[in-house]
Parts: structure tokens; sequence; C-alpha cells
């Protein structure tokens, strides 16, 4: 593979194969990219989901045992 780009210039090493890696796994490269990224965004909802409901739980516990000392 070395002596294949050995001969070559350097912006069809550096540019032209890029662009046709690009143009050819653009779809894949973007699907994978978005799906990283909604699973990422559902990971942050779910840890502020259950963040406020431990909140809401210890805030309504707290509440309840203070009301009971009366």
């Amino acid at each position: 593979m070395c002596e294949i780009f050995a001969g070559l210039p350097w912006w069809v090493k550096w540019i032209a194969v890029p662009v046709i890696a690009l143009v050819v796994f653009g779809g894949l490269i973007a699907s994978v990219v978005g799906f990283v990224i909604g699973l990422l965004f559902k990971v942050l909802v779910f840890v502020a989901l259950v963040g406020g409901l431990i909140y809401v739980v210890r805030k309504f516990m707290s509440s309840s045992s203070s009301r009971s000392d009366w």
C-alpha cells in the first residue's frame, strides 16, 4: 500500500483520497454521528429526569417527616 502512494503527488494523498472517502462513506459517517448524538441526548434526559425524581422524593419525604413531628 505504501508503494502505491509513494509515487503520487501530495494533493492526491491528502486531499483527493479523503474527499473520495467522505463521498463514499459520508452517509454511514453521518448516521453513526447522528446515532451517537441522539444516544447522548437520551442519556442526558434520563439523568435529568432521575435527578429530578430523586429531588422531588427527598423534598416530599423531608416535608412529611417534619409534619409528623407536630
